[in-house]
């Protein structure tokens, strides 16, 4: 593993949180009062606890549940960042990985997951080598602090 990855997966209780050095289009200031953030979790509860903690950091949270209403969404009106889970029922958080690749998104993806951790270094290099801005992750169950601790790092990479 090389050092960008090692740093990338710093524990979140440690001052440092991990974002990737290319968070917001590769570097890009972006000038933004509340970005939006594109949310899919298939847990209503905790897709509520993660916009709740989105809004109080500054962003304007939208919640999808399933992998249609994320696509439209996201094509319909592209996200300054996007938060997701990896497994859903019905459907691979991988292939939405695939999915922001293809479309060329260079904003922030931040994993949010209660997989095993090998699984998340795996879904985060993965993002890495398809060109994604990948952070995180954030592992279920999620702790507010360390969700709040990320989101409020990246939102001070938007400038207002």
């Amino acid at each position: 593993m090389d050092t960008t990855v090692k740093m990338a997966f710093l524990p979140l209780t440690s001052p440092a949180v991990a974002v990737h050095p290319r968070a917001v289009g590769g570097g890009e200031e972006i000038d933004l009062a509340q970005p939006r953030l594109l949310l899919i979790d298939d847990e209503p509860a905790l897709a509520d606890f993660l916009a709740d903690a989105a809004r109080e950091c500054g962003f304007e949270p939208v919640i999808t549940s399933d992998d249609s209403e994320f696509r439209e969404t996201f094509v319909a009106d592209r996200p300054h960042m996007v938060a997701l889970d990896l497994g859903m029922p019905g459907m691979d958080g991988v292939q939405l990985l695939r999915f922001l690749a293809e479309q060329d998104y260079r904003s922030p993806v931040l994993i949010v997951s209660g997989f095993d951790r090998r699984v998340l270094e795996s879904a985060f290099r993965l993002g890495e080598a398809l060109g994604l801005n990948m952070v995180g992750p954030v592992e279920k169950p999620v702790r507010l602090q360390d969700l709040e601790n990320v989101l409020s790092q990246l939102r001070a990479t938007f400038v207002t």
